[in-house]
């Protein structure tokens, strides 16, 4: 084990792994010599994170800037997380960042999270970039992303999860997630219907918020999609290269982003017609199969399998679906799986493992205890592979495979398919 993946072993070792707070992550940000890009886009929400944060990174370097992207958690290995024009982060850069962070005092404080956002810091400076995005890991105000003063604050979707840390409706979630924003600096928010306790709290900050359908809107046509905001008039935009089916919502929020930030980092419209359609992120209603069909997709909350529900009702699978699931106890297994059961045939439930491991049981119960009209397969294994095994199994030509759940469901399945993140 090399010395970094020790140390976040270490860190991840202590009775409380997750401690919302900034001033352990200010006073090592402090003592490091980090010099910040010329202009950071931060991004929270509950769902859509990952593909905003892919969207504006391929449009940015599209435009021929030089971007720097942090995002978590990551699918196979921690290389995924920090991304420099495009490309994973190697060993000796990796060893070097939390080298850097270990060396400061109060480091040994840090929680795991804590100490991967800190290397990711200290990892970007290493180069002359233009723009840093960076995902939130878990809410927004205490986040240790949000200790940087973002030029734009980007907010995908509210919804629920993470409530023994957030609160328990979207008006403490958008609360929460809502203080990414800053005073006069632009705050997007990407849902159409945000809490009440963003829109407040983005007055009170005095923060440029503009929510889509409000200030900026999108409109989907049969081959393409519309956008229009205060500057910018875009007609037939490709549909982004990633799958399911809120991906223009979320395509819509990056193009208000960038409109706004357009004095200060500069987008033509065939930069943003390349990005959208070169862009790429493992994960999110991927396709790796052909025969049989294979989607993958870390939908994990009851928001997510909703969006997840209607990307598998769009492909019009001729045959039946095959489900292979599963999902940590801290979630909420019964919204999830309410969500996708009526587009399901056939159910592969797995067991996970770990401190916030979910028996397959206890899934196969929830499906066993739906009421429909038509009678539903629930098979029940013990680890991912096995179920994913047996849905190839049983699907005939014609049938489509959806493996989704939490990331170490779909990491593993794609672990077992041979397919590297991209």
């Amino acid at each position: 084990m090399k010395p970094w993946e020790l140390a976040k072993k270490e860190a991840a070792s202590r009775p409380f792994p997750i401690m919302l707070g900034l001033d352990r992550v200010r006073t090592v940000l402090g003592a490091m010599e980090v010099r910040r890009a010329p202009l950071v886009i931060v991004v929270g929400g509950t769902n859509g994170k990952g593909s905003t944060c892919a969207m504006l990174d391929a449009i940015l370097r599209a435009a021929g800037h030089r971007v720097g992207v942090y995002t978590s958690p990551h699918l196979i290995s921690f290389h995924e997380r920090i991304r420099m024009d495009g490309r994973c982060m190697d060993d000796a850069r990796l060893e070097a960042a939390f080298a850097a962070v270990l060396r400061a005092p109060g480091a040994r404080e840090l929680t795991e999270f804590e100490l991967d956002t800190l290397a990711a810091f200290h990892a970007l400076a290493t180069e002359s970039l233009d723009v840093w995005v960076l995902e939130i890991g878990l809410g927004g105000r205490l986040d240790a992303v949000n200790v940087l003063d973002a030029d734009c604050g980007v907010i995908t979707s509210i919804g629920v999860d993470h409530v023994e840390y957030l609160g328990p409706t979207r008006e403490h979630i958008g609360f929460e997630k809502a203080h990414i924003y800053r005073a006069g600096r632009p705050a997007i928010c990407s849902d159409p219907d945000p809490p009440e306790s963003l829109i407040r709290v983005a007055g009170e900050l005095g923060a440029r918020l503009r929510v889509q359908g409000r200030e900026f809107h999108a409109e989907a046509q049969v081959s393409g999609w519309d956008y229009r905001g205060e500057a910018w008039q875009w007609r037939g935009l490709p549909f982004p290269a990633i799958g399911g089916a809120r991906q223009v919502q979320n395509a819509s929020g990056v193009l208000a982003a960038l409109e706004s930030l357009r004095d200060r980092c500069a987008v033509s419209e065939e930069a943003i017609r390349t990005g959208l359609n070169s862009v790429r992120l493992t994960g999110r209603f991927q396709k790796i199969s052909d025969v049989p069909v294979v989607y993958v997709d870390v939908a994990h909350n009851p928001e997510a399998a909703t969006v997840l529900a209607e990307s598998i009702q769009r492909v019009k699978p001729r045959g039946r679906v095959h489900a292979v699931f599963g999902i940590l106890r801290d979630k909420d297994a019964r919204g999830v799986l309410e969500a996708v059961n009526p587009v399901v045939d056939a159910w592969h439930v797995a067991s996970t493992h770990g401190p916030r491991g979910l028996e397959a049981a206890v899934s196969v119960g929830i499906l066993n205890g739906e009421s429909s009209s038509a009678p539903r397969e629930v098979h029940a294994h013990d680890t991912v592979t096995s179920a994913y095994r047996s849905a190839l199994e049983q699907a005939e030509p014609g049938d489509v495979v959806v493996a989704f759940g939490s990331f170490s469901v779909v990491s593993e399945v794609l672990q077992t398919a041979g397919i590297r993140p991209t």
